[in-house]
């Protein structure tokens, strides 16, 4: 099932160590914690070439989920990324002056905005995620289609008991 990985070497050295432990845990985390390293830096390639930030991705994909016209309030950006009120607030202070969002009034309420993403903005979230999307396929590449599915299962059943 494949070759040999530095997890198994870790794993040796601990069962010669601690032979009195399950390891098991040790072999799925490890191996999962270093995968994040290989997706991090894929992810981090797609977004530099598309010369957006990691941070950025994250705001534009947002809004470019949200479909047409692509923008969300402020709120709902802020439980889409996770992040505070004061640093969404710079985000898309940023955003806005490279010219990748504009705010715009909220005709629902008077004192609210609207995020929208501009077609540079499309332009450049969709360039980053297509480009992520070519490096992801190729992390995955030694799986067949049906033990890439597995794992996203497998994986899915591991991190529904963190969802919110």
């Amino acid at each position: 099932m494949g070759g040999r990985d530095e997890v198994d070497a870790l794993l040796e050295a601990w069962a010669r160590e601690r032979d009195d432990l399950d390891l098991g845990p040790v072999a799925v985390f490890s191996r999962i914690s270093r995968l994040g390293h290989h997706v991090d830096r894929a992810r981090r390639q797609a977004f530099t070439a598309h010369d957006i930030e990691p941070w950025e991705f994250d705001v534009l994909a947002a809004l470019r989920r949200a479909g047409a016209p692509y923008e969300l309030s402020p709120g709902r950006l802020l439980r889409e990324t996770l992040v505070t009120s004061g640093t969404m607030t710079n985000r898309v202070d940023r955003l806005a002056s490279r010219g990748l969002v504009e705010r715009h009034p909220d005709p629902s309420d008077r004192r609210g905005v609207l995020v929208r993403l501009t077609p540079d903005g499309k332009d450049a979230v969709d360039g980053a995620f297509t480009a992520l999307l070519e490096a992801e396929r190729e992390l995955l590449a030694d799986l067949s289609a049906a033990d890439q599915k597995q794992l996203a299962g497998l994986l899915r059943r591991l991190l529904v008991p963190f969802a919110n």
